[in-house]
């Protein structure tokens, strides 16, 4: 991102975001936003401002999603859905390698080039930190991934503040929102009629001339940091951060963990919807005729029994050292492989746990267990 930016918001009445999303196409950007479909707010591509979930709203509890009519004109007044943005930068799903039968022998067929240039809009501040948090995983370090870092690099984000919270979420407690600060080209504000627009990057300076905006006035700025300041006010859940990772890594053999993968289902739920869990695996895909192979790479998830298969048996070979794995890698080992948390606080693994398993509630119990 760069600084030669205005500093101050501007602001842009809510039918010129057409106007922007024709612009970003018009550059050859696909753009995605957010949608309803078999009711929840998904992300999928979007060409108009009408696929956008105008007037709906979601109710968040553990083990709860429910959409709801709220009769007003909110563009974006609903939290987070099932999915997150991962889908776009590192694909549930994608082919590496074809191997094709020949007269001669086997041919390798090197992955297609795709249009990387991708549009997000709706990116909230807890998904812009697992963003962030995944260009660490993909692209610092000795290995490198050279597909991410494409699209990565073609990426534009148009970020939107949230103006209020689920109650399953808990960024305040990571440090990653609801405000957002980086990381975007873009950032909207709703306020009644209008969007407060802040620009992060050159480029969104630039695609900003598409939309007829001006100065935001002081009333309008008052209505941005009032909104903003809702959606903290909301929030409920907490976790203690403090010495988090040395308490979970010191205490491995602590009786809540078989409490707590007692009741876990080992369904791999929370690592679907988890914007920042990234382990998959390579499979080899072959056609009913024998000629043609795919390599393909898929989402995996700690939580299958044979995800740590070695030797000829599962390292983690029960619910309850499957579960302490995955909590203690996100909150504790994750700060020594990137140096931050695997948890932005957004809350998905929450609400879509279909027993209703809470990790900031069993963090909690670990906590005033271990004292």
């Amino acid at each position: 991102m760069t600084t030669s930016v205005p500093s101050s918001p501007l602001v842009i009445a809510k039918p010129q975001l057409q106007k922007l999303i024709d612009e970003l196409r018009k550059r050859g950007y696909s753009v995605a936003g957010p949608t309803i479909d078999q009711e929840a707010i998904v992300y999928d591509e979007i060409t108009s401002i009408e696929q956008l979930p105008r007037g709906w709203t979601d109710e968040q509890a553990p083990g709860m999603y429910r959409l709801k009519q709220i009769g007003d004109d909110s563009w974006f007044g609903f939290v987070v859905g099932p999915h997150s943005w991962k889908k776009y930068l590192f694909p549930p799903r994608e082919v590496l390698l074809t191997a094709e039968k020949t007269p001669s022998g086997w041919s390798f067929v090197p992955r297609a080039n795709e249009n990387a240039k991708r549009a997000l809009l709706g990116v909230r501040a807890c998904e812009l930190a697992a963003i962030q948090v995944q260009d660490r995983v993909f692209l610092e370090g000795p290995f490198q991934d050279p597909i991410y870092r494409q699209r990565r690099e073609q990426l534009f984000v148009i970020a939107v503040n949230c103006t209020q919270a689920a109650s399953t979420c808990f960024c305040t407690s990571m440090k990653t929102g609801p405000e957002c600060r980086q990381g975007f080209d873009l950032a909207l504000t709703e306020i009644d009629n209008a969007f407060l627009v802040d620009v992060g990057s050159d480029l969104g300076q630039d695609l900003l001339k598409a939309c007829d905006f001006t100065a935001a006035n002081p009333d309008q700025c008052e209505a941005g940091v009032q909104a903003r300041q809702q959606a903290v006010d909301q929030i409920v859940r907490q976790m203690s951060t403090d010495g988090l990772p040395q308490m979970l890594l010191e205490n491995l053999d602590h009786p809540h963990w078989k409490e707590v993968g007692d009741r876990c289902l080992s369904c791999t739920n929370c690592t679907m919807v988890c914007p920042t869990c990234f382990c998959s695996s390579v499979v080899e895909v072959r056609d009913l005729n024998m000629d043609r192979v795919q390599r393909e790479r898929v989402w995996d998830s700690c939580f299958n029994p044979d995800f740590s298969y070695l030797g000829g048996s599962p390292v983690r070979d029960d619910t309850p050292s499957r579960y302490r794995q995955w909590l203690t890698h996100k909150l504790g080992s994750w700060h020594q492989q990137f140096g931050t948390s695997g948890c932005v606080g957004c809350g998905r693994c929450i609400t879509w746990c279909p027993v209703g398993i809470d990790i900031t509630e069993e963090v909690a119990t670990l906590q005033e267990e271990t004292r």
